[in-house]
């Protein structure tokens, strides 16, 4: 994958997570002409069990070019703000999950690098929000919940302006998401940051 790869050039992106055991493991990938993985310009890595968050984004499976970086300033703070480099050490921004309204409804937040919100995202059903964790809590059952059609739908908004639609793609062996950021049209949020998002959300929901 070229290393000059702009995300910002595109709208709509497609995120899988291959089964591991150990390691969190994403590929990022636009979609092609039938709406399935096409061209992929990111892999994303993070391990298990660390004190500290650390998610590393790279070109693909070698790891030699770093792209990204999701790093959490404290440990073991649900409040915690994340935040988003480039390889050269540049913060593009930060990603802060709202630990109050996540209890009912998990809920994000996006800042610029000067700290200012952008906007935030919000699981779009409520009903559907409070099934998911009943489900967590039933015995036998948590172990099989990814499998079951179960929406999973973010929603990035700006007040009452929609910016981003974050779905996963039902009855598939592995967590499969599309990312769609066309309705900023302005172009209002950095793709980079939103991708990231979309990576740490994941990463988060258990915590």
């Amino acid at each position: 994958m070229p290393n000059d790869f702009d995300p910002n050039a595109h709208d709509v992106f497609l995120l899988r997570q291959p089964w591991t055991l150990v390691i969190n493991r994403y590929v990022f990938s636009l979609p092609d002409a039938q709406g399935n993985e096409g061209q992929r310009f990111a892999f994303v890595e993070q391990k298990r069990f660390k004190f500290k968050e650390d998610i590393r984004f790279f070109t693909d499976e070698t790891k030699r070019v770093e792209l990204l970086r999701i790093k959490a300033r404290q440990r073991f703070d649900p409040a915690a703000r994340y935040d988003v480099t480039v390889a050269a050490g540049e913060k593009i921004g930060e990603i802060q999950k709202v630990f109050g309204k996540s209890l009912l409804r998990s809920t994000y937040r996006l800042f610029d690098p000067s700290g200012h919100q952008l906007c935030e995202a919000t699981e779009r059903n409520l009903a559907v929000a409070l099934f998911r964790r009943i489900v967590a809590f039933v015995p036998y059952l948590d172990n099989i919940a990814n499998w079951l059609p179960i929406p999973y739908h973010f929603v990035f908004t700006r007040g009452d302006q929609v910016l981003v639609h974050h779905t996963r793609r039902p009855w598939k062996l592995t967590d499969h998401y599309t990312i769609d950021c066309t309705p900023d049209a302005a172009r209002t949020l950095d793709r980079r940051l939103v991708l990231a998002a979309a990576v740490g959300m994941d990463a988060l929901q258990a915590r």
